[in-house]
């Protein structure tokens, strides 16, 4: 098959172009489960909520954060105070629009960062964040209330009574201020674990509420943004593929037009040694039906066998970098059983593709002496014997390719069998990870979305399985041909032409012997035929005399 590619060469550019328009539509397929996994995890449980620091918080609600953290001047230099005493007139009406609750209290506005600069604040500000809305929380709240005072002096009960718990860790020592911090810091990676990035969402989505921020307008905005980064994706991967199966379509019919030109050259070099090696029959399959079965699959193999590795191999990484990990084990469990299907037919089917175009060869056979023999088989009455010949190569031709198509119609169901119960195993052991708050919902669509386009990447495998046997088949017939060598060869060089002997045919110490014969039938022969002369060759009936009418001559 590598020997047949090599005719390529002259089309090495749209090969090049479409290598890397199958890398660009890999990676545009590769996105899309990351935007469904947003879509989900932020744009619907989060409200839209990209990160945990507010664009805008209460400077009171500020105040009682910074209580919780050691980065108050990482966290202050991020934001900017906003007032009515510092805004002018004009300022404060845009922002009090926006911010409702500016008219009631000063408000921190948070300072233009990209987006590592977020994240990195994210870090900072999350875990103080969250011990504010933990307390803030009233159940949670009385409970730690009632541990404070348990151990409080009778004064101090009475009072504490009639504080609230933030104001309680404000009063409280230091020391004891930070012991409570890490405890409830313990008491929220028990509970919540990886979930504590989507509790912070609720708990900035409560602070935007409480400064009047529209909520809704921040889900809906960040839906329809991220749904039209999709749509956008999906049309590159769209026309990514068009332009593909458009150059794949041109390189196979060029590879095709290029093999039938090179095997049809070959066969006119072949002696009757050659002739005799390749029935006609065969040659004509080969300049067919075989060449017809490379550029089939060269028309697919683009797509599939170069696409669906990439796609395969980049969704695995995918997996163990983006989402969860935790359940790759299945992505393995499935392409092990995806393997072992497609090992089994190729075992039992391999042997029966080389002998299905031995028997193609042996229909044309029949067929052909069958037609060029019509008027003798007429003559000698042997019709409904040539019929049963040509119904036994029929019949043979017909076992094996049912053969062979039976065994290749069980592929499809089997592997889509896996397919679907691979993917309610995620549902299942993704479910109960939900459950446990291991793993997020968005996250295991993700998850879904990958393993399916890596267990589809296998499944493409295997359906062009079922063609490059037989391709590959075809490609050894064909090389068979190219292969060869003729047992006559022109020399490189020749004896210039004399104008004085135009019309001239001359034989100097020739031998003849038939391919498979033992002994010459002619040895040394010598002569010379003349124009306008005749030239007799003398023998038996049927020993091949030809005669030339142009020279008037009659020779061997």
């Amino acid at each position: 098959m590598f020997k047949i590619l090599k005719n390529l060469k002259k089309t090495w550019v749209s090969v090049l172009i479409i290598i890397l328009l199958l890398c660009l539509q890999a990676w545009t397929d590769l996105t899309l489960p990351d935007y469904t996994s947003k879509i989900v995890n932020t744009g619907i449980q989060a409200g839209g909520i990209e990160y945990i620091a507010p664009e805008v918080i209460r400077k009171s609600q500020m105040n009682n954060i910074l209580i919780f953290t050691q980065d108050d001047t990482n966290i202050l230099n991020d934001y900017t105070l906003i007032s009515k005493d510092s805004l002018s007139e004009e300022e404060y009406n845009k922002y009090v629009k926006i911010y409702p609750e500016l008219e009631n209290q000063d408000l921190y506005k948070l300072n233009k960062l990209n987006k590592k600069e977020k994240e990195e604040l994210d870090k900072i500000f999350m875990q103080p964040f969250m011990c504010m809305y933990f307390i803030q929380n009233e159940e949670t709240s009385n409970k730690i209330k009632t541990q404070i005072i348990a151990n409080a002096s009778n004064e101090q009960k009475q009072i504490m009574e009639q504080m609230q718990l933030i104001d309680i860790i404000k009063n409280m020592p230091e020391n004891e201020a930070e012991v409570l911090t890490n405890e409830i810091n313990k008491q929220l990676d028990s509970s919540l674990g990886i979930m504590q990035s989507q509790v912070a969402s609720q708990a900035t989505k409560t602070e935007y509420i409480a400064v009047g921020v529209n909520t809704d307008n921040i889900q809906n905005n960040y839906i329809i943004k991220t749904g039209f980064q999709m749509i956008g994706i999906a049309l590159i991967s769209m026309a990514a593929a068009v332009i593909i199966m458009l150059l794949s379509s041109k390189v196979a019919a060029n590879l095709g037009r290029i093999l039938r030109d090179k095997v049809f050259k070959k066969v006119l070099q072949f002696t009757r040694k050659e002739l005799s090696e390749f029935s006609t029959a065969s040659l004509i399959t080969r300049s067919t039906n075989d060449i017809q079965q490379i550029q089939m699959l060269l028309t697919m193999l683009f797509r599939i066998v170069i696409y669906a590795p990439i796609i395969g191999i980049g969704g695995f990484i995918r997996v163990l970098t983006n989402s969860n990990n935790s359940m790759a084990w299945v992505i393995g469990l499935a392409i092990a059983c995806i393997m072992a299907i497609v090992l089994i037919l190729f075992i039992v089917a391999m042997p029966k593709f080389k002998k299905l175009q031995d028997l193609i060869d042996r229909l044309n056979l029949v067929s052909r002496e069958i037609l060029t023999g019509i008027p003798v088989i007429r003559a000698f009455n042997t019709e409904k014997k040539e019929e049963q010949r040509f119904e036994n190569a029929n019949n043979e031709l017909m076992k094996a390719n049912i053969f062979v198509n039976r065994a290749m119609s069980i592929m499809m169901p089997a592997l889509m069998f896996i397919m679907n119960a691979i993917m309610l195993l995620i549902i299942w052991v993704g479910g109960h990870k939900v459950d446990e708050g291991i793993m997020q919902v968005g996250d295991m669509m993700a998850f879904i979305q990958y393993t399916m386009q890596i267990v589809i990447s296998f499944l493409m495998i295997s359906m062009i399985s079922i063609m490059l046997p037989r391709a590959s088949v075809s490609a050894r017939r064909i090389n068979e041909v190219l292969e060869t060598e003729p047992s006559i060869k022109d020399k490189e060089k020749t004896i210039e032409f004399i104008k004085e002997k135009k019309g001239y045919v001359e034989f100097k110490n020739v031998s003849f012997r038939y391919p498979d014969a033992d002994t010459e039938i002619l040895e040394d022969i010598t002569f010379t035929a003349k124009p306008g002369q005749t030239t007799a060759i003398i023998g038996s009936t049927g020993s091949r005399k030809i005669y030339n009418s142009k020279f008037n001559t009659t020779f061997l």
